[in-house]
């Protein structure tokens, strides 16, 4: 497009730098006086959604309105560039203009506020690209507000630059998070994160090393509630005539016999039912929290409750498996159902999760590897948090072994 005798801007296809969908980035070319430069846009396209001659998106590009407007935009504030150079300086080049178009970043300054600025940007940016949790980026921005409250309080600093980091000052925020009634556990928790977070800065090359590094996190392996077999079998077969509560209650088994997380079971839709290998029906999704797949045969209960609300209004208008609630609603629900089926324990949204990997799994001799791995961890270790030994276990391996020792009669059996 020229905008006048001297001026030029034009949106082009830089076609060779196709990514693996196909799409291609769109560069913007300033041509002054028949001198040109340039630089990325930043966006992308399909070639067959661009219109080549009005050198814009056409309506078949999902993000068509962003990437117009964009183009828009960036015509107008070029040419402001250039009228503002034009009358300031002697002579207008295309690399004057882009560079009053983009000026040079800020650099961030080498502190612990500086460090999670670069930590939590690149943790945002996967959260927009759906590669990572936005409950662990908004865990990581919580820490930031900790941290900076915390030199605030201890040392009257609104921030410190990393060279003077030392191990007194991850021990004095241990201290000051305990103070603020949060758990050992969780405090030990975002010491550990915030030593990730200066070992980001080590990448950038802004220290050499990290002087918390050292601190020891101990953590106290908290009791894990879980229903039993009998309680699981009495909340599925409680007669519950308050709607609301009865939705909860299936939605809270359903989880008890897929080890699903709440997050997990919010977002699962119809699609991600199907048929195995086996013939039988399967449920598959993505942990939001790793990324890991959690894949898992459907037992008679879960698919009976997948069939109830197939037809249920909120499925159908939401593309939803079941009726899941708000976070917030379902605990407090869960409250009620508990008190209503007489169940003493506390249950959560995670509870059900541990039932299954305790529960139903583990104590009915599933191999942890095979628990694990419907779990969507990654790590053994993760797993074996949830392999408690139960009194239920111990009967189970007690008996198989009295059976391996001893005959019907109790006689010991002759060795071999």
């Amino acid at each position: 497009m020229k905008v006048n005798e001297e001026l030029s801007i034009l949106f082009w296809l830089k076609r060779e730098k196709a990514d693996k969908e196909g799409r291609v980035p769109i560069y913007v070319r300033i041509t002054v006086n028949g001198g040109r430069d340039g630089f990325s846009s930043g966006k992308k396209i399909h070639p067959d959604a661009w219109d080549e001659k009005a050198a814009t998106a056409g309506t078949s590009c999902p993000d068509h309105q962003a990437i117009n407007s964009y183009i828009t935009r960036t015509k107008a504030e070029l040419e402001k560039c250039f009228n503002v150079l034009e009358a300031t300086c002697d002579r207008v080049t295309a690399t004057k203009i882009k560079e009053a178009y983009k000026p040079k970043p800020v650099v961030v300054e080498q502190t612990l506020g500086g460090a999670f600025k670069i930590h939590n940007e690149e943790f945002a940016d996967k959260v927009t690209k759906k590669k990572a949790s936005p409950g662990t980026l908004a865990r990581y921005e919580r820490l930031e507000r900790y941290c900076m409250a915390f030199l605030r309080t201890k040392y009257k600093l609104s921030d410190i630059g990393l060279d003077e980091l030392h191990m007194g000052i991850a021990t004095n925020f241990y201290h000051h998070l305990l103070m603020q009634d949060i758990g050992e556990n969780a405090s030990m928790k975002y010491v550990k994160t915030l030593k990730q977070v200066v070992d980001r800065a080590i990448n950038e090359g802004w220290v050499k090393f990290n002087p918390i590094k050292g601190f020891k996190c101990k953590y106290e392996d908290p009791e894990r509630q879980c229903l039993d077999m009998h309680e699981l079998v009495k909340m599925y077969r409680k007669k519950i005539e308050i709607e609301r509560l009865a939705e909860i209650r299936d939605v809270y088994v359903f989880c008890c016999f897929t080890g699903y997380a709440y997050e997990t079971c919010y977002h699962l839709e119809p699609k991600n039912v199907f048929k195995g290998l086996d013939g039988k029906a399967w449920v598959t999704k993505d942990r939001q929290k790793t990324g890991s797949e959690e894949c898992v045969p459907l037992m008679p209960i879960a698919l009976e409750i997948i069939k109830k609300y197939k037809n249920h209004s909120y499925c159908v208008e939401h593309n939803k498996l079941l009726p899941v609630n708000s976070n917030y609603r379902y605990n407090v629900y869960l409250k009620e159902l508990a008190d209503i089926c007489g169940i003493k324990k506390h249950l959560t949204t995670h509870t059900a999760r541990h039932t299954f990997a305790t529960t139903v799994t583990l104590e009915n001799d599933v191999p942890l590897e095979t628990v694990g791995k419907m779990l969507g961890h990654k790590d053994i270790r993760s797993t074996q948090i949830y392999a408690k030994i139960t009194k239920r276990k111990i009967s189970n391996n007690m008996k198989e072994l009295e059976g391996k020792l001893f005959t019907p009669t109790g006689k010991l059996r002759k060795a071999s």
